[in-house]
Formats: C-alpha cells, structure tokens, sequence
C-alpha cells in the first residue's frame, strides 16, 4: 500500500474551496483519467476512470464529511485505496487543500504507474488543476454541499 500527500494553496475563500470540492461530478473537469462520477446519494459514488489504457469502476463511501474542515472515503469495490481531503483558512483568500490517499495498486498498470511515481505526479497534478479551475471561475464554485457526515465508530473484532 502507498500514501501519498500532496498540498496546494488556493486563492479563494475556505468555504468556496470546500463548497466546490464537494461536487463530485465536476472532478472530471480537473482530474486526469476520471471520466465520470455518480452521486448516488449523500454518501455514495459511482467512478469510472481510465489509467494507462485500462477502464476501471468503482464504487466509494463517504465515511466523514464536515464542512470548510474535511470530505473521507473510502473504496467499496474496484481498486483498493482510501482518502481525505481537508481545507484549512490560510487568510481570508487563500485555502490550502491538502490530500492524503492510501492506494493499494490493482493490476499491471497500476502498479507500474505507482513504482514510477506517476500517481503521486497525478495526484498534485489534479490539485493544480483544481486550483486553475476554482481561481479562473468568475462565479465562484459550482455548487455546494454544507452536511455533515460524521465517521462511524470503529469496532475491534
């Protein structure tokens, strides 16, 4: 299993950032191989992403959300990783947005992309990406999500 981190800093207010952040549908807009997602409800989406050739699906939990604070998932099928992404207020118009994933590569181009490198690039690539698309908006953020999902208690088996 991987972990990456990758930070970038947003010229817009912490609640614009975390607002358009929780619009997943948009991330095809600002992230590479993301061809598609589904808000299935509340908590619960629909991916379709391409990755050195190969499509792959996938369903993912919302498992914490709290808003200008953070948004938690993790993989219910297909490739095996988990995440957050929180925003915190730097000043009154600039936000840092860091993501923190745990990925454990599936298949051949997977695993070779993560040995390379190539999905820690991504990663800060589609942040920067996402800076671009929030800070060239005249109108702000695409839509907005503000509730709350708080994290399910963790059981020891």
């Amino acid at each position: 299993m991987s972990t990456i981190t990758k930070t970038v800093d947003v010229h817009a207010h912490v609640a614009t950032v975390y607002n358009q952040w929780t619009q997943f549908t948009e991330f095809p807009q600002f992230m590479e191989g993301v061809d598609r997602i589904d808000q299935l409800d509340d908590t619960h989406t629909h991916w379709v992403i391409s990755l050195g050739g190969v499509t792959r699906e996938f369903d993912a939990t919302i498992t914490e959300q709290h808003p200008d604070e953070r948004v938690a998932w993790k993989s219910d099928s297909g490739p095996d990783h988990a995440g957050v992404v929180t925003v915190h207020r730097i000043d009154d118009d600039t936000t840092r947005v860091t993501v923190q994933m745990d990925i454990d590569p599936e298949g051949f181009a997977e695993n070779v992309a993560d040995k390379l490198g190539l999905l820690d690039r991504r990663v800060q690539a589609d942040l920067d990406r996402f800076k671009k698309f929030l800070e060239n908006r005249d109108r702000g953020e695409t839509g907005a999500w503000r509730g709350d999902v708080d994290a399910a208690p963790q059981h020891d088996s």
